[in-house]
């Protein structure tokens, strides 16, 4: 079995924001998370987490991939950009306390030019459904935000 760092290390989030619990699997181009619903998850009210939740659940995994790639690379772990969504659609209106959700993130292109697109999923009991993030990893972030802030 494979061991994974902490997912605080490869996601480029402070504390509370870091949402997912655990990197389960991963390979050259994909990456499985978990992340298990309590009464004290971010977001959590009466009714469970919001499914709108859910897109950041599928970007902090594909932080979580990147950030193992970078790590593998000796890089350092880098803040990335959500461009666009497709075909986000749970069916659900939240994930239930006690759910066990399983976020795998897919490489579909090629990240050279910093633009990449990932085919995501969360699965559990009752809950399967997959979408497209399309998402922004500039080479040099520092230069990226003081390029676009002129």
């Amino acid at each position: 079995m494979t061991s994974y760092p902490d997912i605080v290390s490869l996601i480029p989030h402070d504390g509370s924001m870091s949402l997912l619990d655990r990197v389960v699997d991963s390979n050259d181009n994909t990456l499985v998370a978990q992340v298990i619903i309590r009464p004290d998850s971010l977001f959590c009210d009466d009714d469970g987490v919001p499914s709108w939740v859910g897109l950041e659940y599928m970007g902090q995994a594909i932080a979580a991939y990147a950030g193992l790639y970078a790590r593998a690379s000796g890089e350092p772990v880098k803040i990335g950009f959500l461009v666009s969504c497709r075909r986000y659609e749970p069916g659900i209106s939240h994930f239930p306390v006690g759910a066990e959700l399983q976020v795998s993130v897919t490489t579909i292109t090629d990240g050279n030019s910093g633009l990449q697109v990932f085919e995501c999923r969360i699965s559990g009991a009752g809950v399967d459904f997959s979408a497209n993030l399309n998402v922004f990893m500039p080479n040099d972030v520092e230069q990226f935000l003081q390029e676009s802030a002129q």
